[in-house]
């Protein structure tokens, strides 16, 4: 039985491109979106394996069109397939909760490859994009040798979050923390920098090497 997949993107050619290179392969295209809102529609008509959506489909509408998927279906995977690999990007789209981000660079075997993981509940590779920008963010820093932080390594993750402009439940979820953790963290990074607002902190983890 082969797995059905709802591909998502604003190009005609890139979901045709795409369709023809899945043939022959144990996965079926069964629906494709043009825009955000067809991505949703579409999603709870078809009833897809898993979807496939583009950063960038409707003026980067792709991680709302994700965000609505989860909420609709909690445990139908996306993957999102770009052609950017901004670590914002990455980031932002891992905090809507996709499976995987996969960069339209990346060979029709690792597309096919990284489909048949999600479907099975399988997690992205460690050396897959989103992994490898996940954990240089989560790295934690030595802070006995940097006495002028006054931060714990959870701080410090929040907080290089905090500076990329991702909102608390984008970081909750990408640190796989609740909303309510996130914010205490962000009450308690504001308080020991002094700071009067996200954006000063973010001015701090910038000077002080963070980012």
């Amino acid at each position: 039985m082969k797995v059905r997949i709802l591909i998502a993107d604003d190009h005609e050619v890139v979901r045709r491109g795409l369709a023809m290179v899945l043939t022959g392969s144990p996965i079926e295209v069964v629906a494709e979106a043009a825009t955000p809102e067809e991505a949703i529609i579409l999603n709870e008509k078809h009833h897809p394996d898993v979807v496939v959506m583009d950063y960038r489909i409707g003026d980067d509408g792709g991680v709302d069109a994700v965000t609505a998927i989860r909420q609709a279906t909690p445990n139908r995977p996306v993957i999102m397939f770009s052609a950017f690999d901004n670590p914002i990007y990455v980031l932002r789209a891992a905090g809507a909760g996709v499976h995987d981000y996969i960069p339209k660079t990346a060979s029709p075997q690792q597309l096919v490859d990284g489909i048949l993981r999600a479907h099975r509940g399988q997690p992205a590779p460690d050396d897959s994009l989103m992994r490898r920008i996940q954990a240089g963010m989560a790295r934690r820093k030595d802070r006995k040798q940097d006495p002028d932080n006054p931060l714990t390594n959870r701080e410090l993750q929040v907080l290089r979050h905090v500076s990329l402009g991702l909102s608390n439940k984008e970081i909750g979820n990408a640190l796989e923390i609740s909303v309510e953790t996130v914010k205490e963290h962000v009450q308690n990074i504001l308080r020991k920098l002094r700071a009067p607002d996200r954006t000063a902190a973010a001015v701090w983890a910038v000077k002080s090497g963070l980012i």
